[in-house]
């Protein structure tokens, strides 16, 4: 978990970062938490305004993304893994892409957008992102269009 407001700090847990509250800009003391999995939401959000980007995560995550989607609970996390510490956090992204965009500037806009991201609204330190190309996506492949082509018999 990621805590915004710092003036001295406390080992972190097993899978998520702990700082110690201190004044806030307000001059109230306390302390807030930010969960890993939000931090996921907010690294996969950014990652889907990407152009060229068709959508995130690997073959399985995907067809359960699917069924997620079908019942209206969609994981914006999807696809996405975080590394959460005191000071920096890193995250690890899996796409599809569109085709025929670059591939490298697809994976470079993911990178800057996500660092963007979790740099202003969870306001921690991005030490890296990784993206992953998992697959590309070509319009028309999975269309169900098999009533609509012309019979090759008679």
């Amino acid at each position: 978990m990621a805590d915004t407001t710092t003036t001295s700090t406390t080992p972190a847990t097993a899978s998520a970062a702990s700082r110690s509250a201190g004044q806030n800009g307000s001059g109230t003391a306390g302390k807030t938490t930010i969960d890993d999995t939000v931090v996921s939401k907010v690294a996969g959000i950014a990652a889907r305004e990407v152009n060229g980007v068709h959508s995130l995560g690997g073959g399985a995550a995907r067809a359960i993304g699917a069924i997620r989607d079908a019942i209206g609970q969609r994981d914006h996390g999807q696809g996405v893994k975080v590394e959460v510490g005191e000071k920096q956090v890193a995250a690890d992204v899996v796409i599809v892409a569109e085709y025929p965009v670059s591939l490298q500037q697809v994976a470079d806009g993911v990178r800057s957008s996500v660092a963007r991201a979790l740099e202003q609204i969870v306001g921690m330190e991005v030490a890296e992102v990784n993206v992953t190309v998992q697959d590309v996506y070509i319009p028309g492949d999975d269309d169900d269009n098999d009533d609509k082509k012309e019979s090759r018999v008679e």
